[in-house]
Order: structure tokens, then sequence, then C-alpha cells
């Protein structure tokens, strides 16, 4: 288990933060809501991912350790990126789709991006699947 733990927790961390934000979402759709699966929304999955990994790092081999310093680095990326290009794609995508009033095209996927807060609530997920998955015997 030792050494699985590495594939096992990014996994984990995915499917935490993906069932939390389905809930999350039908809840405030007040049903099912499966056409929000995907990018965007909260808890960002991505963030939860690359901050599972670095947590288990860290808890594992330290904040010393040279994969620890890329498992931040790679988060850092991650979550700029889901914060600025992947969000200013999705508000141009929502500006297209209001200039296509007849809606002649198929409107394009506007929640791309990520708030600081949903970034946040992933960032804290991650972390917790890490400490979860390293609990395991």
């Amino acid at each position: 288990m030792q050494t699985f733990a590495y594939a096992l927790t990014p996994f984990v961390a995915w499917l935490i933060a993906g069932s939390l934000k389905f809930v999350i979402n039908s809840l405030r759709a007040k049903q099912a809501a499966y056409h929000l699966i995907g990018y965007g929304g909260f808890p960002s999955n991505h963030s939860a991912i690359v901050s599972s990994t670095a947590t288990l790092i860290a808890l594992r081999e330290g904040i010393a350790s040279p994969a620890f310093g890329v498992a931040v680095s790679l988060a850092f990326n991650v979550t700029l990126d889901a914060n600025s290009l992947r969000r200013q794609v999705g508000l141009h995508a929502q500006r297209l789709n209001q200039l296509d009033a007849e809606q002649k095209n198929k409107p394009l996927r506007e929640r791309m991006g990520h708030s600081p807060v949903e970034i946040a609530g992933g960032l804290v997920t991650g972390m917790l699947a890490a400490l979860l998955v390293n609990h395991l015997p």
C-alpha cells in the first residue's frame, strides 16, 4: 500500500471533490445536476488532485524533499491556470453566447474556471483526501 498510495490519493481526491460538486450542484438546481458535471464549480477537482499529491508527499517524504517541490510547483501552476486563463475562457464563452442571440450555434460551455473560493475548497478537499489515504493500513 505504501507506493500504491501515490496513485490512489489523487483518484480519491477526484472522487470526493466530484461527488461533493455533484451534490452541491444538485441541491442548488433542486434536481440531479448531470448537466453541470465537468469544469467549474465548488470544489475544484483539479485543485483537489494536485493538493492531495503534494500533501501526501509532504506527509511521507517531508517538505524538504525534491518531490514535494515539484508537487507544489505543479499545484501552483494548476490553481493559477484555473483562476486566470480558464476563468477568462469561460467569460469569453459567456460573451460569445450573448452575441449569438438567435442561437444559431450550439452554446459554448461557460463554466470553465474557478473562483478563489472554489479553488480553496479543492485544496482543502485534496489535503483531507491525502490525510485519509495516509492513515489507511
